[in-house]
């Protein structure tokens, strides 16, 4: 009896030792998953506190972490607080405000040299600003010679700011400064983006035979109803629709813009008002040009120490600190400084100050011998679309096939047998603001590309920008490192592959454009891309330096001298 009663004891103690294991065990694999889901996993659009039932792929901690640098390389500052209702009464108004050629050493400038103006915000009562904040651009040009140049502005975080030009030709040169966005806007769009990511929503036609429904769709949705999950199986991008009443969701037919939801608070549309404080030039208070004379062999150190923008991104980090310093600035701690120009115009054609030389393809016949023997593909929007309308255009011989495709949307494909060209163009996946786009003409570019062979024949020109400015941009920031991914396989598969990325460029803002399109969502957006790609072997089309250095007005589809130059810096590229 008393063995039986041990053994007894022992099984039971041998059972709880089992299952104590086997909850330690548990346990260790819960928190390892903890630690796991806390490292890598974020969800991928941050809109509201309200919960979603949508699911999006978790990010690899490498991404989370770039993600995250990226976000805090372009943070805006901040701007105190207007009083409810919006009043203009200390808000910055261009009529107020001035610009000043900073005077130089010497009394002259010569080609080389770099031009120094300082800017004043006031208000609208005349007072001086005691916040940064405000978008401002800047452009150096002189109409006789077709010349134009872009500045690099600086926030001094205090109401005054600095643009400093490269002066590039002998002659005259003068100053332009515009007011774009009113710090106290930008603000508002901030706020916009924060409160209402979903401002823009889009729908998608459901049909099975003579039954049709119509629903919305968009990169996240609230679960008020049954949700339709058409989220990228390959790159895990996410989307989705509104599951129809009475249909699958396998009888989504087509995708377009649904429409838009104007939610601004009482009188803020007045921040955004063209002939007061959205794209007003700011006046100089003394001479707004100076006389460039030709390069003096013997510079000043300081001319020396500007000489190292283009050897250092860094330099004129450092140069800034000593102009700070020399005039009595505070420490610019919030700024997007660049090496310099990518370029500038001289009688009208763009000179690029890196990269190789620009040519100019006058000829339907030089353009035919550059392509020959070339596929070129391009991805993106309206703006990449321009592309493949001018070569349609400017090359007789180039027949565009007919794919039976909306002129919109697309896809299209244009061939010139003699020379054994192909050129097409395919619009990028949602979000995208087009007409009815065909369900199965939906494709993503990480994915586009993939499908690429690649090689030394291959020329591939994309553009994504415009469609994302209204989202969080995480959204953007996600969409970039997957197409990233996808463009270091190709490179790697087919090093001979030339990739040329377009950047976005400034446009003619009304108050819709503003709340959906800003030039301020686009400098965000573009910074963010030129940081993507950066120490790729890729080359980018400066669209925005080039829109804001050239006299035409600004547009979200630049004029066709414009284009025509973008064409050339991509045929240079591809015969150098």
């Amino acid at each position: 009896m008393k063995a039986r009663a041990c053994k007894r004891e022992f099984s039971i103690i041998f059972l709880l030792l089992v299952v104590s294991v086997l909850i330690i065990l548990l346990q260790n694999m819960k928190f390892h998953h903890a630690v796991t889901t806390i490292a890598a996993l974020r969800v991928s659009i941050n809109l509201t506190k309200n919960h979603s039932s949508c699911t999006f792929q978790p990010l690899s901690t490498e991404d989370a972490v770039e993600e995250r640098l990226l976000l805090d390389s372009i943070a805006w500052p901040e701007t105190p607080p207007l009083p409810a209702p919006v009043s203009l009464e200390n808000t910055s108004d261009p009529a107020h405000s001035t610009f000043t050629i900073l005077p130089r050493r010497g009394g002259q400038w010569h080609v080389g040299d770099q031009l120094e103006v300082m800017i004043e915000m006031c208000d609208f009562q005349g007072r001086p600003k005691k916040y940064g904040g405000d978008l401002l651009l800047a452009r150096l040009h002189n109409p006789k010679l077709g010349a134009g140049v872009a500045g690099q502005v600086v926030d001094h975080l205090n109401g005054s700011y600095s643009a400093v030009f490269s002066l590039l030709w002998e002659g005259d040169a003068q100053v332009e400064v515009m007011l774009v966005h009113p710090s106290e806007a930008i603000a508002v769009l901030c706020r916009l983006t924060k409160e209402q990511p979903d401002r823009i929503y889009f729908r998608s036609l459901f049909r099975s035979g003579s039954r049709s429904e119509s629903s919305i769709c968009n990169v996240r949705l609230h679960p008020t109803q049954p949700l339709c999950n058409y989220t990228d199986l390959r790159t895990g991008e996410p989307w989705f629709c509104y599951k129809p009443k009475n249909l699958s969701c396998d009888a989504r037919i087509d995708h377009m813009m649904g429409g838009y939801k104007q939610n601004i608070k009482a009188n803020e549309d007045k921040l955004f008002n063209n002939g007061a404080n959205m794209k007003v030039f700011i006046r100089s208070s003394a001479p707004a040009n100076v006389t460039v004379l030709p390069e003096n062999e013997v510079f000043s150190s300081r001319e020396m120490y500007r000489g190292q923008f283009e050897k250092s991104p860094r330099s004129m980090e450092h140069w800034m600190k000593a102009f700070n310093f020399l005039s009595g600035q505070p420490e610019v701690k919030s700024s997007y400084l660049t090496p310099g120009p990518s370029g500038y115009y001289y009688q009208g054609v763009w000179r690029a100050l890196g990269g190789p030389t620009v040519h100019q393809f006058n000829t339907p016949p030089a353009i035919s011998q550059c392509l020959k023997g070339k596929v070129v593909h391009m991805y993106g929007d309206s703006t990449i679309r321009q592309f493949f309308e001018y070569l349609t255009q400017a090359l007789p011989d180039l027949k565009e096939f007919d794919l039976h495709s909306q002129r919109q949307v697309g896809p299209f494909m244009a061939l010139n047998y003699a020379n054994n060209i192909m050129v097409t163009y395919r619009c990028h996946g949602p979000p995208i603001r087009f007409g009815k786009v065909p369900t199965s003409e939906l494709r993503y570019i990480a994915n586009e590309l993939d499908g690429l062979t690649g090689g030394t024949n291959t020329v591939v020109v994309l553009g994504i920008w415009s469609h994302f400015s209204t989202f969080p941009m995480e959204v953007y920031i996600q969409r970039l490192q997957k197409i990233r991914r996808a463009v270091v396989r190709l490179l790697d598969r087919a090093p001979g592959t030339l990739v040329i990325i377009r950047s976005g460029n400034p446009k003619a803002l009304t108050l819709y454009e503003t709340i959906t399109n800003s030039d301020w969502y686009t400098l965000q957006r573009d910074k963010v891309l030129r940081a993507t790609f950066k120490g790729l072997n890729v080359h980018l089309i400066d669209a925005w330096e080039m829109v804001l250095a050239h006299h035409l007005p600004h547009s979200l589809h630049p004029q066709p001298p414009i284009i025509e130059n973008m064409i050339n810096v991509i045929l240079s590229h591809i015969c150098p």
